[in-house]
């Protein structure tokens, strides 16, 4: 089955170079374009100065970065709130039935925890996939978007179309906020100070773009994603445990029929599907640190072993104890968020 592209608005193309260009003219003249690709340069030699490995947890807090010196298996991850930007390369994230494809013309938001797989498709020695993660607090959001004028937040569609993450254009000032909270891995004696307010800047210029709506639904306790997320919870606390569907509408404060549907607009899955993942994510985890096949399933929930086996190798492409075989060794999994 080909699942459907929900990326950039323009065809992805392996020579980016033009593509990316192509994009940001959209938003002005060449002056602007050549401006906002000066500044994408000028934060990926500032990062690369301070990474050495392919994941690096910055002293700033919540910031995280990526570079990889070629493409990547698909790597499963579980999304916690998060925004990504792309400062070189290519990726390619699947959640649930849905493909996003993105690279440095474009942000990444996700609301809600969401697992996923993630695969850098650009990236060489000479040009690595560069990319930096910022998690959302929702406590600073909260704030934030309490003291911003209701016209000053992206718009909203229905909220009843609300997906829990998405992508959208880069702009000017959204590179200018990254590139202000970024200037303080040379600085780490400001980073105490000066680092929530950077932080701030980038959450706001994010409410100002058009997935502001997005994040605010996440602040605001009785929005259909913030439901949904509440049943997220659950179902993270209980993965291994008997789903009843009433029992989550109940506590999304839904209909059993609107909870199926806001929660399938939201994750791109049912919530047995999302359950489904979840466990396969914790096995594949139990698995590279060493664990025994048969016992990982039962331990995350299956009452077959055959039954993992199965949908194990149709998520992985590989039957559990020949994947574990390759896994170990490999960079932690849970990492391919950025």
């Amino acid at each position: 089955m080909t699942l459907p592209d929900h990326g950039v608005r323009l065809p992805i193309s392996l020579n980016t170079g033009a593509v990316i260009a192509a994009r940001l003219a959209l938003f002005g003249g060449a002056t602007d374009v050549a401006a906002m690709q000066d500044r994408l340069d000028s934060l990926r030699s500032q990062v690369m100065r301070h990474v050495d490995s392919q994941y690096y947890e910055a002293p700033i807090p919540r910031v995280v970065i990526s570079r990889m010196t070629g493409p990547t298996s698909g790597t499963a991850t579980l999304y916690e709130p998060v925004t990504c930007l792309i400062l070189q390369g290519t990726k390619r994230v699947v959640i649930g039935d849905t493909v996003i494809t993105y690279d440095a013309s474009s942000y990444f938001v996700a609301s809600l925890d969401l697992p996923a797989v993630g695969k850098v498709i650009e990236a060489t020695p000479d040009k690595p996939y560069v990319a930096v993660a910022l998690r959302i607090d929702r406590a600073v959001l909260t704030d934030l978007i309490a003291s911003m004028p209701p016209e000053a937040i992206g718009t909203a569609p229905a909220e009843a179309d609300q997906a829990g993450f998405a992508v959208s254009e880069v702009t000017p000032d959204l590179l200018d906020a990254w590139a202000g909270l970024l200037g303080l891995l040379d600085r780490p004696g400001d980073i105490e100070m000066l680092a929530p307010m950077r932080e701030r800047e980038i959450l706001y210029r994010l409410l100002q773009g058009p997935l502001g709506h997005q994040l605010c639904a996440i602040a605001q306790d009785d929005s259909r994603l913030s439901r949904v997320r509440r049943a997220i919870e659950w179902i993270r606390a209980h993965y291994d445990q008997g789903l009843r569907t009433n029992a989550l509408a109940e506590i999304a404060g839904m209909s059993v029929a609107s909870f199926h549907r806001h929660f399938k607009a939201a994750t791109a899955m049912s919530p047995l599907q999302y359950q489904k993942t979840l466990r396969l994510h914790a096995a594949r985890r139990l698995l590279a640190g060493g664990a025994e096949a048969s016992r990982t399933a039962y331990s995350v929930g299956y009452e077959s072993a055959s039954q993992f086996s199965r949908e194990y190798s149709r998520a992985f492409g590989a039957p559990p104890s020949r994947d574990a075989e390759r896994l170990r060794g490999m960079a932690p999994l849970g990492l391919g968020a950025v």
